[in-house]
């Protein structure tokens, strides 16, 4: 019998170059094996995840000899009862792993509140500081002293978490989550969020999707050298970011080594970024649901790419999306044509070229010359060829570029304008820009969605396409228009921020809950789609909402002008 371990040596030498990195968690009831395949496959919940989530009673060494006595005395043949008898006997429920914790640094009345002028969003501000109290979560010490009998990663700080089934701090929620945090001025709790991912990239050389073992095969939209940037421009500690710079160092070079590919364009050749993966499997989260995607599929071979597309599709944050199906060179299709590893994305190659841009300052202000040299020149590399591969002059944005045709992808995502987000075009040719971005979005009649922008345009029946409205891509185009300076992109920053803030605003009047997404086609719709239902809490929601009141709140503010308050404030 080949055991597990041995089995995977054989799938990597059988996939090739793509998976020459070994599985970071070895698991066998977490990340991969018989046990993890029996339960997950019994469908014993509605959600995958509520098993991985699930804490060992006893070890990993006796939760196995359990296991194979209940495979030996069912012939292997266990029924679901008998799956399900062995969980309750073996594990506790999910969310175990945490005490209670009240922050300490939490403000009843922080001094962003004050700059709102409408007291229906005042009160709502207010309301929505309140909720980082119901988000919060500190590990129990048991953790840290028996992490093997958890699936949770261990950090020292108490975090902020998404909320509903999202139990754990993920990479690019805490982006927003901790500009929330600041303007809450709970400076504390977001510094440890941040002293959290760098202590991660020291543990196992990069930050995961999120906080578990079986996150630690692939990454997220890498942004912690903005979060960094964000407690910086807060506190102005030198010696924090002296201590940490390695490490940031590390994290830029994990992403240089593992997610470059070279892109021959116009006969010259560029290193961009895209998403892949290196592991192998079904993700253990979403087990079932991979194993049941991937069975259309006849050979070992093609569910083994099936199981990599979708690692890398959840890997951009946008999981899962028609952006990344390829369907006779079209966005057709469904999840069988997944070809996430074949596109190079505007909104990573932008954040790679900002990320270089703040290493670069980063080095400066320690006065790491060479290596602010170093990025200064990664940089320059990085914008050339955004502007050469990804823009595109007559439809006056950037767009997503497929290896597999050669070409880009004219498609609308919110993500087209990341780069005006991460100041990744030549400024002095910013009027050029802003004049072709301004007439991009008069032809997509954004003007016309009464939710919020839409993810893509195309209705998939995916959470990240039509009709849902994302709140980070919100920010992602609000703050990236008004960055530019220019007053046409600054009016259409506001009018796109009332949008939003309204139709956010109407839900939360009807539910008094904030949402991981909404529908931009509905007034106060709810987000619907994807894996799993709507999910209430909501970390990054709560940030960017926080983020525009705080922008935008003033007495002035397109938010309230031509606004029908019986509409919004019944």
């Amino acid at each position: 019998m080949i055991v597990p371990s041995v089995l995977l040596v054989l799938l990597s030498v059988a996939l090739g170059d793509r998976s020459h990195l070994p599985p970071t968690c070895d698991s066998l009831i977490y990340c991969h094996g018989r046990l993890l395949d029996t339960v997950q496959m019994a469908g014993l919940y509605n959600d995958s995840k509520t098993f991985v989530d699930m804490k060992i009673k006893l070890s990993p060494n006796i939760t196995m000899e359990h296991f194979n006595q209940m495979m030996d005395r069912t012939g292997s043949r266990p029924t679901k009862a008998d799956i399900q008898e062995f969980v309750n006997q073996n594990f506790d429920p999910e969310g175990s792993e945490f005490e209670e914790w009240i922050p300490t640094d939490w403000k009843d009345n922080p001094a962003f509140l004050q700059r709102i002028k409408d007291p229906h969003f005042h009160q709502w501000a207010s309301d929505l500081n309140k909720l980082w109290l119901q988000l919060g979560r500190k590990m129990k010490r048991e953790v840290k002293e028996n992490q093997e009998l958890y699936s949770i990663i261990y950090v020292d700080n108490p975090v902020i978490v998404p909320g509903g089934r999202f139990r754990e701090f993920y990479y690019w929620d805490s982006y927003w989550i901790i500009k929330g945090l600041l303007l809450s001025e709970m400076r504390n709790t977001a510094k440890g969020m941040v002293v959290n991912l760098l202590s991660i990239v020291d543990r196992y050389g990069f930050i995961p999707n999120g906080g578990r073992v079986y996150y630690l095969q692939r990454s997220q939209p890498p942004l912690l050298i903005p979060m960094v940037k964000l407690i910086m421009d807060e506190l102005g500690d030198l010696d924090f970011l002296r201590q940490h710079i390695g490490t940031m160092d590390r994290e830029y070079d994990y992403w240089m080594k593992n997610h470059t590919v070279d892109v021959e364009y116009d006969e010259q050749k560029y290193t961009m970024f895209r998403y892949s993966d290196q592991s192998q499997g079904p993700r253990p989260e979403s087990y079932k649901e991979d194993i049941d995607c991937a069975k259309h599929f006849d050979t070992f071979e093609k569910r083994e790419e099936m199981y990599a597309e979708l690692k890398a599709a959840a890997e951009s944050g946008w999981d899962f999306s028609s952006r990344w199906f390829i369907l006779n060179g079209t966005n057709k299709g469904n999840l069988t044509n997944l070809k996430t590893r074949s596109i190079i994305p505007v909104d990573l190659n932008a954040i790679m070229s900002w990320n270089a841009q703040l290493m670069t300052e980063f080095h400066e202000k320690l006065l790491n010359f060479e290596k602010a040299q170093y990025y200064r020149e990664v940089h320059a590399r990085i914008m050339e060829a955004i502007e050469k591969v990804l823009w595109h002059e007559d439809v006056g944005a950037w767009l997503d570029f497929s290896l597999e045709s050669g070409r880009r992808r004219d498609y609308f995502y919110p993500s087209n304008l990341s780069p005006l987000w991460t100041g990744s075009y030549d400024k002095a040719r910013s009027e050029y820009y802003v004049s072709r971005v301004i007439n991009y979005l008069d032809k997509v009649k954004l003007e016309n969605f009464e939710g919020g922008i839409p993810t893509t345009f195309e209705h998939s029946g995916e959470q990240w396409d039509y009709p849902n409205a994302w709140p980070p891509l919100q920010d992602i185009v609000v703050s990236g228009l008004a960055r530019t300076g220019s007053p046409p992109a600054a009016r259409a920053a506001a009018a796109l921020a009332a949008t939003w803030v309204r139709s956010n605003y109407d839900v939360w009047r009807r539910r008094t809950a904030m949402l991981e997404k909404y529908d931009a086609t509905v007034f106060g719709g709810f987000g619907g789609g994807g894996e799993y239902v709507v999910q209430t809490g909501f970390g990054w929601s709560n940030g960017v909402i926080m983020s525009l009141l705080d922008v935008y709140g003033g007495k002035d503010s397109i938010i309230f002008i031509k606004c029908d308050l019986s509409r919004n404030h019944n």
